[in-house]
């Protein structure tokens, strides 16, 4: 009996121990009342839990161990704070501009050390390439280029003890060897990356490292041969694996973003050709590009605040032909290709048809200037790429279109307005 009271302790004292807390204070003027706290799984944001403010506090309790990236994300006003986790209470605050988050203030010697590396990497990657260069027309003995030697030492010199902190060694270390701009360095190889995604811990997932390494792989060498080289990692790292299929789901929406279709086909159709046991990451991948795939039933959407119509939702609205566009009023190719669309609306009418856009704006005055000059239905959340609309139809860059028949199935995903106009075959 007594055995089993000392083992009922041990795992008591580990679960109260895995937990921990994050206190938030920010000023009595800021308004927003909720907050979410996300997690990360490669460059996917996972939400993890919900807080209201208490006075003008958060106090979010962390249930699991959890060590690497987090993001605070605050809706009503679409504004987010990044920060890390050691598996160890986190504290912050901030001030703010006009209801905007402006300077945080990291209170925890975990978070406090991670800004302080942060700081002098970004000031490393922006002053050393600069003094490199300026060091060529200066002799060595010459005063002032013994004084920029000294300078391009102190700042290619790692200072910082990160060696206590398990997650900021390992995503210092790592973002060096793999992904820092140097002069001098010497190029990484296929090979070392391989090893690096095989032997990494968990903490990979959770570093924002994964997907800038992958990008890193694929501008390895010549692009000729870049099948061969994707298939030689995702053999190594094991597609019947959880870190396997991560890295495929990664590859798949990297090939996605820079619009390599046949790449993006060809491993996405690998993905739903494995038979072993899928990862809800690699499944999200999947799922998300069958919705969006010619032919499929648009997943329909409620309307928020929309413009020019009374309807509900997407498939409340009656015509014979749907064009959905995703674009932002900050966006250069929307300024370009929108005017396209406007001189061809009436033509569109014509056909039975409708245009429906969703801006990806988190500035409610920006979208509302823009908004005006659009005579088709609008509508949008003001929450940027955290638009619920960004995942679920996959969208990856604006301005993006879909076709639609009457029945909300997708019948084309043309590139550019010329192709929509293209297609409906409008003079």
């Amino acid at each position: 009996m007594k055995r089993i009271t000392l083992l009922l302790s041990i795992l008591l004292c580990t679960s109260y121990n895995a937990q921990f807390n994050i206190s938030i204070e920010a000023p009595q003027s800021f308004t927003p009342k909720e907050v979410y706290l996300y997690t990360l799984n490669g460059s996917k944001d996972v939400l993890k839990l919900k807080e209201i403010k208490k006075g003008n506090n958060w106090q979010l309790q962390v249930k699991q161990p959890y060590t690497g990236m987090l993001k605070l994300y605050f809706p009503e006003n679409n504004a987010s704070i990044n920060f890390i986790s050691e598996n160890k209470d986190v504290k912050l605050k901030f001030n703010t501009l006009n209801n905007k988050i402006t300077d945080v203030e990291y209170l925890d010697e975990d978070n406090f050390t991670m800004n302080q590396i942060q700081d002098i990497q970004q000031k490393k990657e922006v002053i050393l390439p600069a003094l490199y260069q300026i060091k060529e027309y200066y002799k060595a003995e010459n005063g002032f280029g013994a004084a920029l030697s000294l300078e391009i030492k102190r700042l290619s010199s790692n200072t910082s003890d990160a060696a206590k902190y398990p997650f900021i060694n390992f995503y210092n270390s790592n973002y060096k060897k793999f992904l820092e701009k140097k002069a001098d360095s010497k190029p990484v190889t296929h090979q070392e990356i391989i090893d690096f995604i095989n032997k990494s811990s968990d903490m990979l997932e959770t570093s924002s490292l994964l997907r800038p390494i992958l990008v890193s792989y694929l501008n390895i060498g010549p692009s000729a041969n870049l099948t061969a080289d994707v298939d030689k990692l995702l053999t190594a790292v094991n597609t019947e694996t959880p870190r396997g299929q991560t890295v495929l789901s990664e590859l798949i929406e990297i090939f996605d973003t820079y619009s390599m279709t046949e790449l993006k086909d060809k491993y996405l159709t690998e993905a739903k050709n494995l038979k072993c046991t899928i990862n809800d990451r690699l499944s999200q991948t999947i799922a998300t590009n069958m919705n969006t795939e010619i032919g499929a039933v648009f997943p329909n959407y409620l309307f928020k605040n929309a413009t020019h119509t009374s309807a509900k939702s997407i498939h409340d609205i009656k015509a014979d032909k749907k064009v959905i566009v995703f674009w932002s009023s900050t966006c250069s190719h929307c300024e370009t290709e929108l005017p396209t669309l406007i001189e061809k609306y009436n033509a569109i009418k014509g056909l039975k048809g409708e245009v429906i856009a969703f801006s990806l704006d988190n500035d409610k005055t920006a979208y509302d200037n823009k908004v005006k000059m659009l005579p088709w239905i609008n509508d949008t959340e003001l929450k940027g790429w955290n638009s619920t609309y960004s995942d679920t139809y996959n969208i990856r860059a604006t301005p993006t279109y879909f076709i639609l028949d009457a029945n909300n199935k997708i019948i084309a995903k043309p590139d550019h307005a010329v192709d929509v106009i293209s297609y409906l075959k409008l003079k």
